[in-house]
């Protein structure tokens, strides 16, 4: 059964999440935003092995310290190539925020239906073109790694860099609120909720 912990990192608190089976000892890291030090320092004291970081989107906050980890753990980073577009245009989107540059990693694609360390890939375009979610089973039931698909009250915004409302719309009506009402849902930014909560009072989208 898979553990999970998450906590934010970064000037805009991405939430990262680590996942991780306790009897096989290997896990995955899921957007390392910022702070590869501290995202480090709990893998060692969780003691599991990373062997893969996977990625909701290629927003600068969700892909910090992806290459500086890629590197100590000699692992893949994997990113669904529609967003590869946001890889390369790293430098533009840390000077429009304002921020400190950030190192460009290499992306290994994802695909939908994909299983990585038993989680489910879900492309959901929306908040950007390669926009994705992954599915699993938890020690705590069903749980949704949403990015910024889907957040407490609210939803992923869909003005910049190939966001779209109406692709964001479709994904969380057709994918998201089609899963069991007690999934729980860790976002991209922000505390948890569960898909039974936004399905029904979320303000954007709902069921």
């Amino acid at each position: 059964m898979l553990k999970f912990e998450t906590f934010p990192v970064g000037p805009l608190s991405c939430n990262c999440i680590l996942v991780w089976d306790p009897e096989k000892g290997t896990g995955v890291v899921v957007d390392p935003g910022d702070e590869a030090g501290k995202i480090r320092l709990r893998v060692e004291a969780l003691g599991f092995k990373v062997v893969a970081l996977l990625h909701t989107h290629a927003h600068f906050d969700h892909v910090g310290a992806t290459q500086e980890l890629q590197e100590l753990w000699s692992c893949p980073a994997y990113l669904h190539p529609e967003d590869d577009f946001l890889v390369e245009s790293l430098p533009m989107q840390t000077g429009l925020f304002g921020m400190k540059p950030v190192a460009t990693p290499t992306m290994t694609p994802l695909a939908h239906g994909e299983r990585h360390h038993d989680l489910k890939v879900l492309h959901t375009p929306g908040h950007s073109p390669g926009g994705c979610c992954f599915l699993g089973s938890s020690d705590k039931g069903p749980l949704l790694l949403a990015g910024d698909t889907l957040f407490q009250g609210g939803v992923g915004r869909t003005d910049l860099f190939g966001g779209h409302f109406d692709l964001l719309e479709a994904s969380i009506r057709e994918q998201l609120y089609t899963l069991d009402n007690a999934t729980l849902v860790i976002p991209g930014h922000g505390p948890m909720t569960t898909i039974g909560e936004e399905a029904e009072n979320n303000p954007f989208v709902r069921r």
